[in-house]
């Protein structure tokens, strides 16, 4: 063949739980052309091409189950969809990303193929995608490509999108306990939580994170003087007005002293150990330029600590080191950093390195003229040259923290009022009381980091993400409210409609989104059809809500995916195999099957699947069900599968005679006669299912036959302009 190509048709991001898979996934349906007459094995030197620019693919294991399994489907043949999904895949885990899932399936098109990856950031995913072609067809042409271009790139993209470490340990630790999570900006503000059980934070700031308190923090001065006022150590001093009144305020306090701003961070802008006036003036400079003003301290003999508090306890603590190198009577300063410190793997400027790397700022330059150098200076051999006094925290000594100073550190947190603290100390050895080696806090910060305590240079790392939300939830809240999905091909409208009215009768405060608008309680906010992603996104961030009732339509399903991770009850009224989506493409009855299933993969181990016995498909997704089942039959207890259930311990909705009966293994108990249902309140257009399925739902839910009765009876979609879906 001359030409190859691969060409993506469209691009469709399922961002909830989905026929594939319960996470968010990238479709891309794309068109490889004549590489349908060639897998790998017919393209000459294509398998090792691929591999030698990628080696990191022999731990794909593929259909093989084995390491190498996807090497050896290479070499054996297969076609480009395929190829393309495992290198997208592993050009994001190249980038900091691994562990995704990846499918790649033939449609009813000849060389027409859907290739299914992981979407951890809509943005980066789609890049991989691209590059992933651009790579496939060079190894295919045996043209050049970079590959660590294409990384590099992937890398750039997820530092700008994707969460950074400090909040993406917090959601993986929510993840961990079943809470579920909702990003709300192209930032670090997420939602944990759904409904009324949701708590926010914006990076290491929560909800709970009292404005005011930040602000005493950014002030070193006040802080200083409420911790003082307290009972806590902190180093003497005050803020000046300029260079000669720091040089007065060192000769009242007594030299060395520290120079720092007044509402600084991060160590910027921080001198520490001056003695000299003409040095105590020139960091009086530096500090000015790092906030609103100057403060001349008490220099703390010792190092600095960073200790953090949450929900008041100490969780975490780590130490800094002074950056020094030492000479070798050949190499300049700045050399000797680059050689002997910036070479160190641990330091970097990303996230995933637990150290900085060593800069010659206004601050480094001051250090050196101290001690009568430049950065060009050339040491002698074996001077110890002092570089950088702070800003190299990340030795772990969490077990280290005498008993007395995690309390000083706890009541710091607490009189300033922050929920979560970085609370910097200052101490010769962190394994004392601070009084008795004259060691203090030096500041108390709000929003602290925490890459130093999750993955330290030295030690082990601690699970503050898994304390954070702890602290946020207590230890068995999951942040959920009652949520009911409903799902199939007929009545989901009219289902949804009297659930949400039910749970409405009986004091809760709920939202609905369904193909008749979008309501919070009886108000109706949008018109239109709200059986959509967005919509029911809307209602899990409302924090009013009390339980939700989201209606899901088929192509919904199979284009967006759910709007939630997972349901307290999951409805499946029928599934009809004409219902077929050409357009996704959905092209048969089992690709059918599988967008709806999603509606009972997602079901809660505390919660209950309510399924139309008489659809035989819909009746056989119990077995997928984490929870229970309930299963409804208008056919009454006539229905094989109900009489099997029921006889097994289980519990069914059946319509029995004129009256809609619960069956559990103690005996039928009557809901409500079907005289009792005032006409036209309720659609039977789609048969009796509908209405059994609320009621099942309701009765998973603990509503009482009482309230179900009279909530049936009161039931007026004209109300509110209902119009049946059935």
């Amino acid at each position: 063949m001359t030409t190859r190509h691969i060409d993506i048709r469209k691009i469709t991001v399922l961002r909830g739980p989905n026929m594939w898979t319960c996470n968010p996934v990238l479709e891309a349906l794309i068109d490889i052309g004549d590489l349908e007459d060639y897998p790998s094995d017919r393209i000459p030197g294509f398998p090792g091409r691929l591999t030698a620019w990628m080696p990191s693919l022999v731990e794909h294991r593929c259909s093989y189950e084995e390491r190498g399994g996807f090497l050896r489907r290479l070499e054996e043949g297969t076609w480009a969809g395929h190829v393309l999904e495992h290198v997208s895949l592993e050009l994001q885990a190249l980038a900091g990303m691994p562990g995704g899932f990846g499918r790649a399936r033939d449609t009813a098109e000849r060389g027409v193929y859907k290739v299914i990856v992981t979407c951890w950031q809509e943005d980066v995913t789609r890049e991989a995608i691209s590059l992933a072609r651009d790579l496939v067809l060079a190894a295919m042409d045996d043209r050049p490509y970079e590959v660590a271009a294409a990384v590099a790139r992937l890398r750039e993209l997820s530092d700008e999108f994707c969460l950074g470490t400090s909040t993406g340990s917090i959601v993986t630790a929510a993840q961990a306990r079943g809470i579920p999570h909702i990003r709300l900006n192209a930032g670090t503000l997420v939602q944990l939580g759904y409904g009324k059980a949701q708590n926010r934070l914006w990076t290491v700031e929560t909800e709970r994170t009292s404005a005011i308190a930040e602000g005493i923090s950014r002030d070193k001065q006040l802080t200083k003087r409420l911790l003082s006022g307290c009972g806590v150590p902190v180093p003497e001093g005050r803020e000046v007005t300029s260079p000669a009144d720091a040089w007065q305020a060192a000769l009242d306090i007594g030299v060395p002293v520290a120079v720092k701003p007044l509402d600084g961070n991060h160590g910027r802008g921080v001198v520490l150990g001056l003695t000299g006036q003409s040095e105590i003036e020139a960091a009086h400079a530096v500090a000015a330029c790092e906030g609103s003003g100057v403060l001349v301290e008490r220099m703390i003999p010792g190092d600095e600590h960073r200790l953090l508090v949450i929900g008041g306890r100490l969780v975490a603590a780590a130490k800094g080191e002074a950056a020094h190198v030492t000479g070798d009577g050949e190499h300049s300063v700045l050399q000797l950093i680059d050689r002997q410190l910036n070479s160190d793997p641990r330091r970097g400027s990303t996230e995933d390195c637990p150290l900085n790397p060593v800069r010659i700022d206004s601050v480094a330059l001051l250090e050196l003229a101290h001690q009568g150098l430049t950065p060009e200076s050339v040491p002698s051999a074996g001077t110890r040259v002092l570089i950088q006094r702070n800003g190299n925290v990340g030795f772990d000594v969490t077990d280290s923290v005498h008993p007395e100073v995690a309390a000083m550190t706890v009541l710091a947190a607490r009189v300033v009022g922050l929920d979560i603290a970085g609370i910097d100390v200052v101490a010769e050895d962190i394994t004392r009381p601070l009084q008795e080696q004259g060691g203090a806090i030096v500041e108390v910060n709000a929003g602290p980091g925490l890459q130093v305590h999750l993955q330290p240079a030295k030690g082990a790392g601690r699970p503050v993400g898994e304390a954070i939300v702890g602290h946020l939830f207590g230890p068995e809240k999951d942040g959920r409210v009652p949520l009911v999905g409903v799902a199939g091909s007929h009545g989901l409208t009219t289902v949804a409609r009297l659930m949400a009215h039910l749970l409405q009768l009986r004091g809760t405060s709920t939202g609905l989104a369904c193909a008749d608008g979008l309501y919070l309680g009886q108000r109706r906010i949008d018109q239109g059809d709200c059986a959509r992603w967005d919509a029911a996104r809307r209602l899990l961030m409302n924090r009013s809500l009390e339980a939700i009732v989201v209606e899901n339509g088929l192509r919904t399903m199979a284009m967006e995916g759910l709007a939630y991770d997972g349901c307290q009850v999951g409805i499946v009224t029928g599934l009809d195999p004409a219902d077929l989506i050409p357009e996704q493409p959905i092209e048969d009855a089992e690709q059918l099957f599988k967008v709806l299933r999603t509606q009972v993969d997602v079901v809660l181990p505390t919660g209950t699947a309510v399924l139309n016995a008489d659809d035989d498909v819909v009746a056989g997704m119990a077995e997928l069900c984490p929870g229970t089942v309930i299963h409804v039959s208008a056919q009454g207890m006539q229905n094989a599968v109900v009489s099997g259930h029921v006889a097994a311990g289980g519990c069914a909705v059946v319509l029995d005679g004129h009256a809609i009966r619960v069956a559990t293994p103690q005996g039928l108990h009557t809901v409500l006669a079907l005289a009792e249902v005032p006409p036209g309140r309720v659609s039977f257009d789609a048969g009796a299912i509908p209405l059994l399925a609320a009621v099942g739902a309701a009765w998973a839910l603990g509503l009482s036959p009482e309230l179900i009765r009279a909530g049936i009876g009161s039931f007026d979609p004209a109300a509110t302009e209902f119009a049946s879906a059935a």
